[in-house]
């Protein structure tokens, strides 16, 4: 499967980024500030990659969410090309009866089968989770 994306660059160091069919992205550098830098899309990429993934096997086991949200963050390196070297990502479920086992489980398969966004990093990944019980 090809993916395809393009970036145009606007003023400044801003771009304008559209991969498909999608809405389009502005991207900046931290100092620009219209818009996340490439380096921070990297890790909203990853955490959207597997939210899909983890929602999508909880649906499938009835697991009722009414709130799910992913918070991540990474270290990068000091030296160039300065890349992710540690990235957390911790998830946070609310519902009713949630049942940890479930939650565990879909977070394995995303991390273990599904999730394309982790397996084309090199980082060392830590994931923690939380249910909070309504």
């Amino acid at each position: 499967m090809t993916v395809k994306a393009q970036v145009r660059w606007t003023d400044g160091m801003q771009f304008i980024a559209r991969a498909g069919k999608s809405p389009a992205v502005v991207l900046d550098s931290s100092e620009g500030g219209s818009g996340p830098s490439p380096m921070e899309m990297v890790l909203i990429g990853v955490a959207g990659c597997s939210a899909i993934d983890v929602i999508m096997i909880l649906e499938k086991k009835r697991v009722q969410v009414t709130d799910f949200q992913v918070n991540i963050s990474g270290e990068r390196a000091e030296e160039y090309p300065q890349r992710y070297t540690d990235v957390h990502i911790e998830y946070v479920f609310q519902g009713k009866g949630i049942k940890p086992k479930a939650v565990e489980q879909a977070i394995q398969l995303s991390e273990t089968k599904y999730f394309g966004a982790m397996a084309s990093l090199n980082a060392d990944f830590e994931t923690t989770h939380r249910i909070v019980d309504e």
